[in-house]
């Protein structure tokens, strides 16, 4: 038995019917990780004792015949924006290089809570800007389908760390794609919830009204089995949802009859110049399985998406400025050595430990939020937000679920557009504007294109994660049917 090529479910199973025990289980994807990582780069830090100590507590509660959690057993990582107590938290930067969090973020605490065994904390774009995770101070990532490829970012690190069978689970933040873009990249299945659902408490902002706390998993069913873990209420965190939901689906049903009976949406401005040619032909394919199963597949119009992207940039930047501030080289993080005055220290230790993306990033929003230009940018995107926010809730009163492919744009060779941020921002153009409105979507493998993996986006409505898992988990069962 291959244990680290097993899914999440099945480690559960596997530890709960005694047939594995999970230190077993820990031991062998801390090997798969001293084995590959050196060529892969998805992780900046292991927590190897505290990982086996976990393990040892869970096999305990096995012995004794207590109850366990619903991640009994199972080998997790986080991305190292998400503070854990007593482990580096570093956002991929040298601003943060030494960082120890004196406390463990809410959805760390609730992984533990289920017997979840935390591995380590994966490599990321610096501070989560970027789309590509070649923006980390730690080095780029490289995607384990094709190590010649990016492994999308800015959670790249905890993608290629499930692809590559280093751990089943992974989590990830999205702010306009971080999740979905490298899941489609690394052939794998990305959740981002929706606004409010995971907490954020713990978790380092980039943009506080765009940020989501998501999963990765091998399948459907294990990235709902890691959302059902960390969803929930949070009074720590003031957006947080105070309604439950559960995510169960009827019994008795095949997944393929998830879809049945379903309304689907297909924006017709998804078929832009900026687009793959390839993708579009693929896309037909992708509508065709869906109706195959029992759906209502029908073009819709969202005449303010192609605003999306360019609202989404001077909001979260706007954003970026705001949050970035703290970063000072007085409270915590890098500070400079030499300097002769206050000015200079934050001028000094802000120039030292910050990279290109994130100074950039921080030029734009800064520019956006001054005088004189903030009617002219920030609160128009304001009022464009509202307008991409009333499509998704038209478009919602007829439909279940809207489609769309994930990027644009195929994976592509790392370094090959280090140097050009406009075009890589491009790979945001379908992601962004469900952070915009707050929505839940699932990036779901669909297929390759010349030896390169296609990712499809489902994008359900507010709180209706139901939707699109029930539609994942159809999907992914026709696909394994040849439908």
């Amino acid at each position: 038995m291959d244990i680290v090529k097993l899914s999440a479910l099945e480690i559960r199973e596997k530890i709960l019917n005694k047939e594995l025990s999970a230190t077993q289980v820990v031991k062998a994807h801390l090997d798969r990780i001293d084995e590959i990582d050196k060529d892969i780069n998805a992780f900046i830090s292991i927590n190897k004792e505290e990982a086996l100590k976990a393990a040892e507590q869970v096999d305990e509660k096995i012995k004794n015949g207590e109850d366990l959690g619903s991640l009994a057993g199972i080998p997790i990582a986080l991305k190292d924006n998400i503070v854990t107590r007593g482990t580096k938290t570093t956002c991929g930067s040298k601003m943060l290089e030494d960082f120890m969090s004196p406390y463990d973020a809410r959805v760390v605490e609730m992984i533990k809570s289920q017997d979840g065994i935390i591995i380590g904390k994966t490599n990321m774009d610096e501070f989560a800007m970027g789309s590509s995770n070649e923006r980390s101070y730690f080095g780029p990532t490289k995607n384990p389908v094709n190590t010649k490829l990016v492994p999308g970012g800015s959670s790249g690190g905890s993608a290629a760390a499930v692809k590559a069978n280093e751990v089943p689970l992974a989590l990830g933040t999205d702010t306009g794609g971080s999740i979905r873009q490298p899941a489609a990249y690394c052939d794998l299945v990305g959740i981002k919830p929706s606004y409010g659902l995971v907490s954020r408490y713990g978790v380092v902002p980039l943009a506080n009204t765009l940020d989501a706390v998501g999963v990765f998993g091998k399948n459907v069913t294990d990235a709902a089995l890691m959302l059902s873990a960390i969803a929930g209420y949070d009074e720590k965190d003031s957006t947080s949802y105070e309604n439950s939901i559960d995510l169960v689906f009827e019994k008795g049903l095949e997944p393929i009859e998830y879809i049945k009976g379903m309304k689907i949406g297909i924006p017709k401005e998804i078929y832009l110049d900026e687009v793959d040619k390839r993708l579009k032909d693929h896309m037909d394919k992708v509508i065709k399985i869906f109706e195959s199963l029992g759906a209502s597949v029908e073009e819709i119009s969202l005449p303010h998406l192609k605003y999306g992207l360019a609202t989404y940039h001077v909001i979260a930047t706007a954003e970026i400025s705001s949050n970035m501030a703290r970063f000072d080289g007085l409270r915590y993080g890098h500070r400079a050595k030499e300097y002769s005055s206050l000015d200079e220290l934050y001028t000094n230790s802000r120039t030292e430990a910050f990279g290109d993306e994130v100074k950039r990033r921080i030029l734009m929003g800064t520019y956006y939020l001054s005088m004189g230009h903030g009617r002219d940018y920030y609160e128009k995107a304001l009022k464009m937000r509202t307008l991409i926010i009333d499509d998704f809730n038209k478009a919602f009163k007829d439909y279940d679920i809207i489609l769309t492919p994930t990027s644009p744009i195929l994976p592509f060779e790392l370094g090959k557009l280090k140097d050009e941020p406009l075009t890589k921002d491009l790979t945001g153009i379908f992601t962004a504007p469900v952070n915009l409105a707050g929505l839940c979507a699932m990036s779901i493998p669909c297929g390759y294109i010349d030896g390169l993996p296609v990712g499809l986006q489902i994008i359900g409505d507010r709180f209706k994660e139901n939707n699109i898992i029930k539609a994942g988990l159809g999907f992914e069962g026709g696909m394994k049917n040849g439908i």
